[in-house]
């Protein structure tokens, strides 16, 4: 007997229907269904399916909000309440904040450094040294205001650039090209947001104040990575993007931080307050909240959003500087900043992402692999059958925690790519063996007309918090 065989049957005794066919699994459930793009080498987890429809099948009772569509990509697998990898459009008088949690608007981001490999290669040993200090020892100067603050939330990332003091990190920007970079920034012009729902310390000052979180990466999964142009499969388009074989380019993968989990907590909390006393609770922990309370939520859900777009701003800017002052030199373009954990308002409806990219037709879209793995840069092919998106990387196939028990060993002489952290456990929960293989999952969206890819990606030097 297979192992779907074997899982099917104990979906059975759930209630849960389920079907296999060219690399989609199809559930239902009651009046729920939903359904993932996996192909068949990759496992189909139980508790990942049952999250998805428990996801597909928020309601809010005594209002019209309802789910529209729910679907998953090849990342798939089980999360903290909702499954990494689901993408689940509702009516738009529906939010449900814990689908999305507290990493709001994590998201990765993609810049070319205008270096060769052959240029790094000589300068390694001080390219790790310079960007340790910076990325993981905090050797940073990045001032702000309240009175930026007020700017971000309020009015967008173009009032933000204008309003910072002339201190710092900033003395050394080109700030003509960071307003030029806001234009690749997927989804910044569908977010509203309110200052409001800001933490109030970041208004308690009047003068330069330094948040601890901004420019910082975070840990688990996030990271900056160095990698190498490897194949270009799409010339044309990667001559657009200014991506040439053998160069030498920064991913970086993080999200809005203290920011996040502080938004992210208190509405997750305000959902189940909001929830009618007469009402059972639902076991998943997945609260709705409509209307009005909807509305406040994509305000506040925005000025995580925005904190983590600066924050991703401000880390390139920070390895910006770093590399100039070792190369002398600085012809870095930004190729595109592009969300994967954020509730956007497009087609009409509220479309949440949990761990899945925007693929609209022509959109540039970015899927990692492992430390260990390629990346891709990909174009979406507008899938509306897939609610336009595709993977945000390959999804991990174990969880940290059992990781965490493993005995992992590298060469490090012989690898082709480095890892640097501070943390040694890091390198056990974050080994290449904890994720999915890229291929498959890229080959599987690209069959499905998800995706098309556009370059293919080797990782150099990798740094975890």
């Amino acid at each position: 007997m297979s192992t779907f065989s074997r899982l099917q049957k104990r979906l059975s005794r759930l209630g849960i229907e389920s079907h296999f066919n060219n690399d989609i699994y199809t559930l239902n459930k009651e009046n729920t269904s939903a359904q993932i793009l996996l192909p068949s080498p990759l496992p189909l987890e139980q508790k990942a399916v049952e999250q998805l429809l428990n996801f597909a099948s928020v309601s809010v009772p005594n209002s019209v909000g309802k789910v529209c569509m729910a679907r998953a990509t090849p990342d798939f697998h089980p999360g903290a309440v909702a499954p990494v990898g689901s993408i689940v459009a509702t009516t738009q008088d529906l939010v449900i904040p814990a689908a999305i949690g507290t990493d709001i608007n994590c998201g990765m981001r993609l810049f070319t450094t205008g270096l060769s490999f052959d240029q790094v290669c000589e300068q390694k040993s001080t390219i790790i040294a310079q960007l340790k200090r910076v990325l993981l020892q905090d050797e940073r100067d990045v001032p702000v205001t309240p009175h930026s603050f007020q700017a971000l939330f309020d009015q967008g990332l173009a009032a933000w650039l204008s309003a910072l003091p002339q201190q710092g990190l900033w003395n050394s920007v080109n700030y003509e090209r960071l307003h030029a970079e806001l234009n690749k920034i997927s989804g910044n012009h569908l977010i509203k947001a309110d200052s409001q729902y800001a933490p109030e310390a970041f208004f308690e000052k009047r003068d330069i104040i330094r948040p601890a979180s901004l420019g910082t990466v975070g840990s688990g999964n996030h990271f900056v990575e160095l990698q190498i142009v490897d194949d270009i499969i799409d010339r044309h388009l990667a001559y657009q993007l200014g991506l040439e074989k053998n160069s030498v380019v920064v991913m970086i993968h993080t999200g809005s931080r203290d920011v996040g989990f502080y938004i992210g907590q208190r509405w997750q909390d305000r959902a189940k307050a909001l929830w009618p006393n007469n009402e059972k609770q639902p076991k998943s922990g997945l609260f709705g909240l409509t209307d009005s309370h909807a509305q406040a939520y994509l305000q506040a859900m925005g000025v995580a959003a925005r904190y983590a777009w600066i924050n991703r701003i401000v880390i390139t800017e920070l390895i910006r500087k770093s590399l100039a002052t070792i190369f002398h030199q600085d012809n870095s373009q930004l190729v595109v900043d592009i969300s994967h954990n954020i509730i956007l308002p497009e087609q009409e409806m509220n479309i949440h992402r949990k761990g899945a990219t925007p693929a609209y037709a022509g959109q540039i879209a970015l899927i990692p692999g492992s430390m260990g793995d390629h990346s891709y840069v990909a174009v979406g092919k507008g899938n509306a059958d897939w609610l336009w998106s595709c993977s945000h990387g390959a999804g991990r196939a174990e969880r940290r925690q059992a990781m965490r028990s493993k005995k992992v060993e590298y060469d490090k002489v012989n690898l082709p790519w480095q890892c640097i952290t501070l943390k040694e456990e890091r390198l056990r929960e974050e080994a290449p063996t904890a994720y999915k293989p890229i291929t498959p999952v890229i080959e599987a969206q690209q069959n499905a007309g998800l995706i098309q890819t556009v370059v293919k990606l080797k990782p150099w030097i990798t740094f975890k918090v």
